[in-house]
């Protein structure tokens, strides 16, 4: 038997270490966390200096019974977990649990998974580091008190079943006043001025750097501009450089890995998991920009051998982020000769975007020159401006170039590509030139990316909450993450060509918003009774400042039971307070008008099952309801839109002898015939889908249900052989069942099903959970 075992958090990791270690060496993995706070209100003794109580988790007993074996038959044992706070804290349970002593357990740590860092780890082992592991413990009792005591109350007064969360409610309230932002936001118009060029074939691109307020100063300043002369005033060129980003933090690759891969930050964090473990990367969960001396020395001998010495420059990068350990790096490859790496498709771009920019930290600025061009209008004093760039040196931008969250002003912004050749005084042969209504915007609505990047900005969270924080979010339906159809506007266009000027009105689709994040009612209620009771949980600078005292902690600078207990008092004293206040004094329903039909009041509220209008009080024995739709808010619902939902459930026809109804449900739009449902795509409303295209969608519906429907069985009709997303497989009452893969659905009998049911393996308890 080997002498030593190594504990890891998880199985890939722990494979891939045996391979390095040899045949003294055990590793085998905790899958995680292996100890919790309990449910209930026993789990903190408030009284006794918060003590915890902790508990292993009922998934993790076997794994604990299986590791205790292995400790019997070992000499030492190495906690192997993560190196942050989150992984001391799991190697600190993992001690406790096993009952490890001092002389036969030792703590070891490393930043990535190859046969250097795993050896260099194993000759230089410490202690468990408990300043850390208090840092956790302090996250954990905090976010646990101000959960369970603030949870009751919201469903006392507002719903049963909701939630409140130190961070996440921080991060529901920035997506809720960023929707009002937008929903407030007074769009001012303006005109721009884009001129077109011909010089000797090519075309030149100029803009009018003033826009105008008015239509009648654009339609001036163009009419001017017919029969004028054009020509070039100035040229003036200069050198520039473009600089490399630093290597990426867990934040700037979450939000890189969104704008280029359009990952969601879930599916970073996962993909990025599995290269780490598979040796690929550095640790994922990091603050930090700067890259090790060994790291430096790899990246500069293959940007030498792979594109020349000049393409090399060597810089230090240091983190702008309070409590950033800069011990820690930033992530990288662990082998910057691997240009890529094998693994699925998603792995492949990560590590790719990955290798690329680490290697472009390293890397020479890109030279460019500029050329900012003049040019003058013989009838009018101002000038337009044209600018061009050349790259003189490609530098770092021959392996990457950052991506930006910008959104464009318009599809017609002037790209600073090559100019034709000019000189100065040359005239210019006009093509045309516009005047183009152009319209204000609201700050964009966050995605989760550009949310993670406004949390860190704040100093809110730190690299191991984020994608939980953001996941959380959306679960709790407070946010939802979905693509929106924007609305049409009318804007004017007016153009001179050819000696001419014309007018006209065209369209446009503005405010689509693609994977963005939304608000939902429960949000803005919840939001703003916290906002008014609890204004300390939910304020910015609090919860910073909270963080920093978790730094505090993890630095041996603070006790942890004394930062709780000055956070509980006031806190709990403001949750009793608030226990006292009339649920009706809390604004869950809005008076919208009055019913023209009825002369009832109509009010829009939440209800059981969401937000709905409602005509006539509570006590009112015929008040009747509507559901509201998908991006309608009790706070700013009109009595016109109101009255519209009134029209729903609707009558669409007939098919077959029976009604057709068109209704909103808790899930969306959808039609009723013969006691079936029909679900209607963002495509069809509810209130002007017409008879033929309800037809079509239920014969639709009956056809894919009936493709869906492989077989039944006489003996047990609860038993059904369906075809599903990923192939056949078997119904069986809530339960679904593989199909082996040498098995033909359409083939099988009712006895081989009832084996393949009885025989289905068990889904292997334990599995590798991720880091809450």
């Amino acid at each position: 038997m080997p002498k030593n075992l190594v504990i890891v958090e998880s199985p890939a990791k722990a494979k891939t270490i045996e391979g390095y270690l040899g045949k003294d060496f055990k590793v085998a993995s905790s899958y995680g966390h292996v100890r919790d706070l309990p449910k209930g209100d026993k789990a903190i003794d408030i009284q006794n200096k918060f003590k915890p109580t902790y508990e292993v988790t009922a998934d993790k007993k076997e794994v604990i019974k299986q590791l205790k074996s292995l400790v019997k038959d070992a000499d030492m044992v190495y906690l192997a977990s993560d190196d942050d706070r989150e992984g001391e804290a799991i190697s600190w349970h993992l001690k406790e649990v096993l009952k490890l002593k001092d002389e036969n357990s030792k703590r070891i740590v490393f930043r990535e998974i190859t046969k250097n860092a795993i050896t260099k780890a194993i000759e230089n082992p410490r202690t468990i580091d408990y300043d850390l592991v208090n840092a956790q413990q302090a996250r954990r009792i905090l976010d646990r008190l101000v959960g369970f005591e603030l949870s009751p109350i919201l469903w006392k007064k507002i719903k049963a079943g909701l939630s409140a969360g130190r961070v996440q409610s921080v991060a529901v309230r920035l997506v809720v006043e960023r929707e009002r932002e937008v929903e407030k936001f007074n769009t001012k118009p303006s005109y721009r001025i884009t001129a077109l060029f011909d010089v000797e074939g090519k075309t030149l691109s100029a803009e009018l750097p003033k826009k105008f307020e008015t239509q009648e100063e654009a339609e001036d300043f163009l009419k001017k501009c017919l029969g004028a002369d054009f020509s070039i005033k100035s040229l003036e060129k200069k050198p520039g450089k473009k600089s490399p980003a630093a290597p990426f933090t867990t934040s700037t690759l979450q939000q890189e890995a969104s704008r280029k891969l359009y990952f969601s930050v879930a599916q970073t964090m996962s993909v990025a998991q599995k290269l780490y473990e598979a040796g690929k990367i550095t640790y994922m969960r990091t603050d930090s920009t700067n890259l090790s001396d060994d790291a430096m020395t790899a990246a500069k001998n293959e940007i030498t051998s792979a594109y020349g010495a000049e393409f090399h420059k060597s810089r230090k990068y240091t983190t702008k982020s309070e409590g950033a350990q800069e011990a820690h790096e930033a992530i990288r490859p662990t082998d910057f000769s691997q240009h890529v790496t094998s693994g699925d498709r998603n792995e492949q771009r990560l590590y790719e975007l990955i290798w690329k920019r680490a290697i472009a930290s390293q890397m020479a600025d890109a030279e460019l020159e500029k050329t900012n061009v003049s040019i003058a209008i013989s009838t009018l004093p101002q000038t337009l401006s044209a600018s061009g760039e050349v790259i003189k040196f490609e530098g770092f931008l021959k392996v990457y170039l950052e991506s930006t969250d910008d959104e464009d002003e318009d599809d017609e912004s002037t790209e600073k590509g090559l100019l034709p050749p000019l000189t100065v005084g040359q005239i210019l042969n006009l093509t045309e030139m516009k005047g183009r209504e152009t319209f204000t915007r609201p700050a964009p609505r966050y995605t989760e990316a550009s949310l993670v990047k406004k949390l860190e900005e704040m100093g809110i969270g730190r690299p191991s909450t984020y994608a939980p924080t953001i996941s959380t979010v959306q679960k709790r339906n407070y946010v939802i993450k979905e693509s929106r159809d924007g609305n049409e506007r009318k804007y004017v266009e007016m153009k001179i060509a050819k000696g001419e000027f014309k007018k006209e009105t065209k369209t446009e689709i503005t405010g689509a918003d693609k994977n963005k994040l939304f608000p939902t009612n429960i949000a803005m209620v919840v939001n703003d009774f916290l906002v008014e009771h609890f204004p300390n949980v939910i304020d910015f600078t609090f919860t910073a400042r909270v963080e920093k005292e978790f730094d505090e902690i993890a630095h041996g600078n603070q006790n942890w039971e004394d930062m709780i207990q000055n956070f509980y008092g006031a806190f709990h004293t403001r949750v009793e307070e608030t226990s006292n206040v009339a649920r009706e004094d809390i604004n869950t329903s809005r008076e919208i008008g009055i019913d023209p039909k009825t002369g009832k009041m109509i009010i829009a509220r939440l209800g059981k099952f969401g937000p709905l209008v409602q005509i006539g009080d509570q006590e009112d024995e015929e008040k009747q309801f509507a559901s509201l739709k998908k991006g309608q808010f009790i706070e700013n619902i009109t009595l016109e839109d109101a009255l519209e939902l009134f029209k729903l459930p609707r009558d669409v026809g007939n098919f077959e002898d029976k009604k057709i109804v068109a209704a909103i449900g808790r899930f969306g739009p959808y039609l009723r015939h013969d006691s079936k449902f029909v679900s209607l795509g963002k495509e069809y409303d509810p209130l002007s889908i017409t008879e033929d295209e309800a037809i079509q969608l239920i014969k639709d519906k009956r056809k894919a249900d009936a493709e869906k429907h492989i077989k039944t069985f006489e003996e047990n009709e609860e038993i059904q052989i369906l075809n599903g997303r990923w192939g056949p497989y078997i119904k069986f009452g809530k339960n679904n069942f593989k199909i082996p893969k040498d098995k033909k659905a359409t083939e099988l009998s009712y006895a081989e099903t009832i084996e393949i049911i009885e025989n289905q393996p068990e889904k292997k308890k334990g599995r590798f959970t991720k880091k809450k």
